[in-house]
């Protein structure tokens, strides 16, 4: 090949994802890792706010395609109801007529005020009277008024409570009816939004032409499953694989009480048409397999961190966390990465500094964008309960740098709530925290819990029981050397890298290309085979 020329690419492959990409660490080692085995990778996601539009990972290129969303108003947000008739439309009517009503209760006090003020200044009585008489209208009209409102503010409550009841009759017969008649095509009736996806990908994906779609998560199953469709009746030979970050019938419901069964119905009805199937720990792969009666058992991509980061990704210094938090090395440190919500169990945390008095916490939690209110609330729990001095947010630093950063702390925590979805979870936070080579203290959610307790390189308590983590910070803390221990054995952390895991998705694409020969490796042979084998028998 002459030197002028660029290397022969192996396949173009689509990558989808539901989000701006800048914060999801999975797909970015993704596009980064298979452009590097010689892929010609294409990194496709949604930009909403984003300023940027395309910019590379690697030789991977992302563009982010902008999404509307008209179709995320559900009907039943627009649409009046014969349950209650009396009710006000959806919408803002309801607040304006209220507070239309108390205008005119304001004018006419007004109107009544300035008639005694010119009785007390002198005014006639016979006057006075007549003024009050002229009013009469006034008052009863804008007491019927008040009284027809209030009764239609009423109707509107209560049709808005009765909404909510998954239980009642009237919610229950539709979904019932649409999933009876239309099977899993009705989550086109439950969610239109998930339309809103594909109106917008569907062009870019049809120019790129790919030999291989990779769908991320449930939304991007629909939309590449349809792009396969269309690709195959032009006669190309377009590749799915379905990479399934969540188990989507435990995730918790969200936005209206008919987003969990559209999603699942929209995942069922897609997920036969993906050619491969790859997932982020072994429970879940035998979840989904026995879920959607899958011929093989869907591969394991686990969200380990990267153990040699590029070129680019290594050029700028890793912060100190300890400097970061104005502590020095002698002071006791818990750590916690992510996001925070309550079923992350971050408050259980808090709640606990008050009986280890001199522990700290360092939060790498505050997002760039200065959107942090669940931060600010748990600063704010700390402030009451006097230990705010000793809580340390932080902003998060690049996916390749967690490890790094995280390994001046003494310990790392994962207070998951019970959960579907925790209870088959091994986590970014897993493997960053293990590369750090922390004790990890972890609520007995099952995969987790069985895995540290497998290994021994952590201590696990009871969820949302703050007497056992108090008591379980105390056992690490006292001896975190025997934790750290744990991961000298049996080449633990060797498995548990993002090089290992790209060797699994480059078999996944190579066996649904045969003829894509390898042009490069991206990781060591010895490496490529440690993935599954490796793993503790707890983990499968």
């Amino acid at each position: 090949m002459p030197a002028d020329q660029p290397p022969i690419k192996r396949g173009r492959v689509v990558m989808l994802v539901d989000n701006d990409v800048r914060g999801d660490s999975r797909v970015q080692k993704e596009a980064r890792s298979m452009a590097a085995a010689g892929w010609e990778v294409f990194l496709l996601g949604e930009r909403r706010d984003s300023p940027l539009e395309t910019w590379k990972i690697g030789d991977a290129e992302v563009r982010l395609v902008p999404v509307d969303d008209k179709l995320s108003v559900q009907p039943s947000a627009w649409r009046r109801s014969w349950r209650r008739p009396l009710s006000y439309p959806p919408g803002k009517e309801l607040a304006y007529r209220i507070e239309l009503i108390k205008a005119r209760q304001a004018d006419l006090t007004t109107r009544f005020a300035l008639l005694n003020s010119k009785r007390r200044a002198g005014g006639s009585a016979a006057a006075h009277a007549l003024g009050k008489a002229a009013l009469l209208p006034v008052r009863v009209t804008d007491k019927f008024l008040s009284l027809w409102t209030r009764l239609r503010a009423r109707e509107t409550m209560k049709l808005r409570a009765a909404r909510r009841d998954s239980s009642a009759l009237f919610n229950r017969i539709p979904p019932w009816f649409w999933k009876k008649t239309m099977g899993n095509r009705a989550w086109r009736r439950f969610d239109p939004s998930l339309w809103q996806w594909e109106l917008a990908f569907r062009s870019v994906i049809d120019k790129l032409e790919p030999d291989i779609i990779h769908a991320n998560d449930f939304r991007m199953l629909g939309v590449g499953a349809r792009a396969k469709l269309r690709a195959q009746a032009k006669g190309r030979k377009t590749k799915l694989v379905w990479d399934a970050h969540e188990y989507a019938p435990g995730l918790v419901p969200k936005f209206h009480r008919l987003w969990l069964p559209a999603i699942t119905a929209h995942e069922a009805e897609f997920a036969p048409y993906a050619d491969a199937v790859v997932t982020v720990s072994p429970s879940l792969a035998d979840l989904l397999k026995q879920e959607h009666k899958l011929a093989t058992r869907p591969n394991v991509v686990m969200n380990a961190p990267v153990q040699a980061p590029a070129a680019d990704e290594s050029a700028a210094a890793v912060p100190d966390l300890r400097a970061d938090c104005g502590i020095g090395a002698d002071v006791p440190l818990l750590t916690y990465v992510g996001g925070i919500t309550p079923v992350r169990g971050v408050d259980i945390i808090i709640d606990a500094l008050p009986h280890l008095p001199e522990v700290h916490l360092a939060m790498v939690s505050v997002h760039p964008n200065g959107k942090n209110p669940a931060v600010e609330q748990v600063m704010e729990r700390a402030a009451s309960l006097g230990v705010a001095d000793r809580v340390h947010a932080l902003p998060y630093v690049p996916h390749w740098q967690v490890s790094d950063y995280l390994r001046a702390g003494d310990a790392a925590v994962s207070p998951l709530h019970h959960l579907p979805n925790h209870e088959i979870a091994l986590s970014n936070k897993f493997f960053e925290y293990s590369h750090a080579r922390l004790p990890l203290i972890t609520s007995d959610i099952r995969t987790m819990a069985e895995m540290v307790r497998s290994t021994g390189q952590g201590e696990v308590f009871k969820a949302e029981d703050l007497d056992d983590f108090v008591r379980v910070v105390r056992l690490v803390l006292a001896d975190p050397d025997k934790y750290r221990a744990a991961y000298d054995k049996d080449n633990l952390l060797q498995s548990w890298t993002w090089e290992a895991q790209a060797a699994v998705l480059d078999g996944v694409y190579a066996g649904l290309l045969p003829a894509a020969a390898p042009v490069a490796t991206p990781v060591e042979p010895a490496a490529a085979a440690a993935p599954a084998e490796s793993l503790p028998q707890a983990a499968r």
